[in-house]
């Protein structure tokens, strides 16, 4: 039975607080808080962890992100464009969902993934967004139907980090609402699927 208020777990940012691609995390956990998740958001210093090597021992931080991996039932990834594709720091977060490998819920199978990327042109956002999207595909997880892309050249927050263009909220806001509504779907899917007899026989 899912969560009355789901887990849904943001992955973002840079290490220079209160970046674009933050804000713009922030502002879809926001979105999906308000339709009754639970959110979590990890950015900056909680990514910070030592470069991924199967088996290593875990750091604090490390362990920290693969127990809300483990707990959640959604998850929003938020990357800025470098050199035409995600960050090191952020491709290195999710390198660890390898230690999921073995569990019930291998890797993030099933589990609906909002993408967002942040560039300052709209080739390099292009190209960030198709890569969070196979890395999503690749760790069995299902992108969501609108991922958001950030043209960072003009100012899309303001001082606050509030989100001063009204399309740019509404993507934003889109890729949390898609989010919490896929993991819901999911739950009523489970509850309504029909048992099937060991001995039942299909029409041709």
């Amino acid at each position: 039975m899912i969560h009355d208020k789901p887990l849904i777990v943001g992955i973002g940012g840079t290490l220079r607080r209160g970046s674009s691609s933050e804000r713009a995390l922030a502002v879809s956990l926001k979105a999906a808080e308000d339709k009754g998740a639970r959110t979590i958001l990890l950015s900056g210093a909680e990514l910070l962890l030592p470069m991924y090597m199967p088996g290593q021992q875990q750091s604090d931080q490390a362990s920290r992100l693969l127990a809300a991996l483990r707990e959640c039932h959604g998850i929003i990834i938020s990357s800025p464009a470098y050199h035409g594709s995600i960050s090191g720091l952020i491709k290195n977060a999710l390198d660890y969902a390898e230690e999921l490998r073995a569990d019930a819920r291998a890797y993030l199978d099933g589990i609906p993934v909002g993408c967002i990327a942040c560039a300052g042109g709209w080739q390099a956002v292009g190209q960030t967004l198709a890569a969070l999207r196979t890395i999503a595909h690749s760790l069995r997880g299902w992108p969501t139907p609108l991922g958001a892309m950030l043209n960072t050249s003009t100012a899309l927050f303001d001082a606050e980090g509030n989100c001063t263009d009204m399309a740019t909220q509404r993507q934003l806001e889109t890729v949390g609402h898609q989010v919490i509504d896929f993991v819901r779907v999911q739950g009523l899917g489970r509850q309504r699927a029909p048992s099937i007899p060991a001995d039942a026989t299909v029409e041709p």
